[in-house]
């Protein structure tokens, strides 16, 4: 059996600020299109922890720190790939909040999340990002159908 298959890496971040606030991306991308938190591939030689200070910084302008890991989104691509995204979060942040080509990033409440246009299934990706019982968004392939389970 082989151990070993073809992955690609990337990492997305939750910034929150302590006071029921979220830092939100509203991408322009068309392939996931929709409110997101940022976040991007990981590059090769490159730690996840430094992946997601680096993407947050690219794409927001703030310095992070200690971003912490809170779980992981994973599924099979078309041509075999398997796609892990892990999640952080964290509310240690410093400098002035910046737009990127990837998007419009700004604050929203938490508790109104739901009111803007999502990306596909981010809802229930952030459902694992705020679980102490949650740790894994899977996407499973069945025949020509597609199931998630949170794990």
């Amino acid at each position: 059996m082989e151990r070993r298959e073809l992955t690609e890496l990337t990492v997305m971040c939750m910034v929150y600020d302590g006071e029921g606030n979220i830092l939100v991306e509203d991408r322009r991308k068309r392939d996931w299109p929709g409110i997101t938190f940022p976040g991007g591939h990981v590059e090769p030689g490159e730690s996840f922890v430094e992946a997601a200070i680096r993407e947050v910084r690219e794409e927001t302008g703030l310095q992070i720190e200690s971003p912490r890991l809170c779980g992981v989104k994973q599924f099979p691509t078309d041509d075999g790939t398997r796609y892990v995204l892990l999640f952080f979060k964290t509310n240690l942040f410093s400098g002035q909040l910046a737009s990127s080509e990837e998007g419009e990033v700004f604050w929203i409440k938490r508790t109104e999340l739901e009111n803007y246009p999502l990306a596909m299934d981010f809802a229930d990706m952030v459902r694992v990002f705020e679980s102490d019982e949650l740790s894994e968004f899977y996407y499973e392939r069945a025949g020509d159908a597609w199931g998630v389970r949170l794990l």
